[in-house]
């Protein structure tokens, strides 16, 4: 598989996600982000978008969210609870595992996804990541793990205009959680799931000195 290929394909469909303001419905709202859903193209499921103001430079944020197994991301973010690098494809592109713990309550078994990741920083200082599904000789589905499936989902950190210290933080997530989940619990879980990964991103980048 050509991984790098495959990731400059995803970081133009969430480019384009990014852009489209089409079909858009909200469906959660906090103080720090708006989750919003529409049908994926990509598989059954649906697609979400968060959007929301960080108090902090985008280079801040990314130091917080950037796919990096000794980064910052397994220590704040309760959704990921291992995260390895497979291969270094490129100095920008790399195939990752990520271990989730289980969730809502149980019901939601540990997962384990692996994807090509793509780094990308546009001529506004956009910094963003952008991820998607893929297989890897090293990693084929481990006991105890239910393998699921990121389709095209990423996050951009956008410079806000005058504001040195705040950054318009764009997420996109469209999971496949694999096993036999009741579509409910999925459609609970993502909206949810996202007000708290904005809420301990905010704090997290507050601690940061």
């Amino acid at each position: 598989m050509d991984y790098e290929e495959k990731a400059n394909w995803v970081a133009e469909l969430l480019l384009g996600y990014s852009r489209d303001q089409s079909g858009w419905k909200s469906c959660k709202k906090t103080s720090e982000v708006v989750v919003y859903w529409r049908p994926s193209a990509e598989f059954t499921g649906n697609v979400y978008k968060g959007e929301g103001i960080v108090n902090g430079s985008p280079q801040k944020v990314w130091e917080c969210l950037k796919p990096d197994p000794n980064g910052l991301r397994v220590k704040w973010d309760n959704n990921v609870k291992k995260f390895e690098l497979l291969e270094q494809v490129s100095s920008d592109v790399t195939v990752c595992r990520t271990v989730t713990p289980s969730a809502a309550m149980g019901i939601i078994s540990p997962r384990d996804f692996v994807d090509v990741i793509l780094a990308k920083q546009y001529e506004d200082g956009t910094v963003t990541s952008n991820a998607t599904h893929v297989n890897h000789p090293s990693c084929p589905p481990q006991p105890g793990y239910v393998r699921g499936f990121n389709h095209p989902c990423g996050c951009f950190c956008v410079p806000v205009p005058g504001e040195a210290n705040k950054t318009k933080l764009i997420s996109f997530f469209q999971t496949d959680l694999g096993g036999l989940l009741p579509r409910s619990v999925v459609d609970s879980f993502f909206p949810s799931s996202m007000t708290e990964f904005y809420s301990n991103l905010t704090k997290v980048v507050k601690s940061l000195k």
